[in-house]
């Protein structure tokens, strides 16, 4: 599977991955804009923005104007944002490609802001606000975030808050969009069975008249910790959703291999450690988890569970227990092998489809990493050796990285705290 990856004169980025046998086209708009862009007083207004150009262009003036147009062509669409880029995406058969073309760039470039519509959609987000916050084994992660990077933009929800929400101005959209959707931070990818050639002379004249005004940069993460942290929020659950981590490194980290092996080995699986020994063994909690998220100047690695609210200090014991295990014990060529095939595997699941093969290329390019294929990233994966990945957790797995956030019954602070360490 090739890519093809051009810049435009107008310094917009394109890349395109031909798919001669899948019957099916994807168009998708990133943009280098996110909650990480964002300030204290219009924290939530990438995502509110990302809302508000579904709800509008010149051209098609209606949210159902967009949403009919998209239909009658049975496209999948949608969108998304996050901390460090938001993206546009919709997705058809082959022969409706220009029409898919049309109306992601129109939304992407032309949304009117009609300020009665952005009033109803202030109520909309604020209930999605208050939706993630009854889901304890979602809130607890926002929670988390904030222990780990307090008051700066990695440290907000990506929505805002209901306060900001409310205040936000026709403006404040106009202002925030010049500033960030302009071409140099844009990247335009279409994966699929299309017309290459024809493809990019499509883009070059749907994308014209995107702004060519100077990005604004983000704030610089600042990784601050001297001593492991612990955060609380009482509530009546019937389980207590915790999540415990560590600080980890930028995208594109020489790191990543190992540590992405590390997370593998730890809880990729039901045939995973946590798994086996948390829920099978254990038998404290239905769900369990660990992940390795990385952004473009910080990274977190950490573990998700909801379990029994009676054995909590046990579980904290039973997770660091399986950290350190790493420090101390080579992993055995059987598990890495199992691993290894298993990442390749669900990689490849991964990328049956033309959104997902867009996506892939998409975030590597957004995030300005150089563009790798699965062969690639195989060979990485394969590179990874037990050697490796204990002397990564050596440089992970210390006392003072250590933050515990969770939400359930109350619970002894100062006790959980002394937990913390290996």
């Amino acid at each position: 599977m090739k890519f093809k990856r051009k810049i435009l004169a107008n310094g917009m980025r394109v890349i395109t991955i031909h798919m001669k046998d899948t019957p099916t086209v994807t168009v998708l708009a990133m943009v280098e804009a996110g909650s990480k862009y964002e300030s204290k007083d219009n924290s939530g207004i990438s995502h509110f923005l990302e809302h508000m150009c579904f709800k509008g262009t010149d051209k098609r003036p209606t949210a159902f104007a967009i949403s009919k147009e998209l239909d009658s062509i049975g496209s999948h669409y949608n969108a998304f944002t996050s901390e460090e880029y938001t993206g546009y995406y919709a997705k058809s058969a082959p022969k409706h490609l220009s029409n898919l073309l049309d109306v992601v760039s129109d939304l992407y470039l032309n949304p009117v802001f009609d300020e009665k519509e952005i009033e109803k959609e202030k109520g909309v987000i604020v209930e999605e606000i208050n939706m993630y916050k009854d889901l304890p084994h979602r809130h607890v992660q926002e929670i988390f975030t904030t222990l780990l990077y307090g008051d700066q933009p990695a440290g907000w929800s990506i929505t805002g808050t209901a306060e900001t929400v409310r205040a936000v101005k026709r403006d404040d959209f106009v202002s925030y969009r010049a500033k960030h959707y302009v071409a140099a931070a844009t990247t335009v990818i279409v994966a699929g069975n299309f017309d290459e050639k024809k493809v990019m002379k499509e883009i070059a004249e749907k994308f014209k008249t995107i702004s060519h005004s100077k990005k604004d940069k983000k704030i610089k993460v600042k990784e601050a910790q001297t001593e492991p942290q612990v955060v609380l929020e009482t509530r009546p659950t019937d389980q207590a959703h915790l999540v415990l981590g560590v600080r980890g490194f930028q995208v594109g980290s020489p790191h990543s291999p190992a540590i992405r092996m590390l997370n593998a080995v730890l809880g990729a699986g039901m045939s995973s450690r946590l798994f086996q020994k948390l829920r099978e063994e254990m038998g404290v909690g239905y769900y369990v988890r660990s992940s390795y998220d990385t952004y473009t100047d910080h990274g977190v690695f950490s573990v998700s569970i909801g379990a029994d609210v009676t054995r909590i200090e046990e579980v904290i014991r039973a997770i660091i227990a399986e950290l350190k295990r790493f420090t101390t014990e080579l992993v055995s060529k059987e598990e890495l092998l199992k691993t290894q095939e298993y990442l390749i595997g669900m990689m490849f699941l991964g990328l049956e489809s033309s959104d997902a093969i867009a996506e892939f290329y998409g975030y590597q390019e957004i995030l300005r990493q150089e563009l790798k294929t699965p062969e690639q990233i195989i060979r990485e994966i394969r590179s990874v050796t037990p050697e490796k990945i204990r002397a990564m957790a050596k440089r992970l797995f210390v006392d003072k990285n250590l933050n515990l956030a969770m939400v359930g019954p109350a619970a002894d602070e100062a006790k959980l705290k002394a937990l913390l360490k290996f």
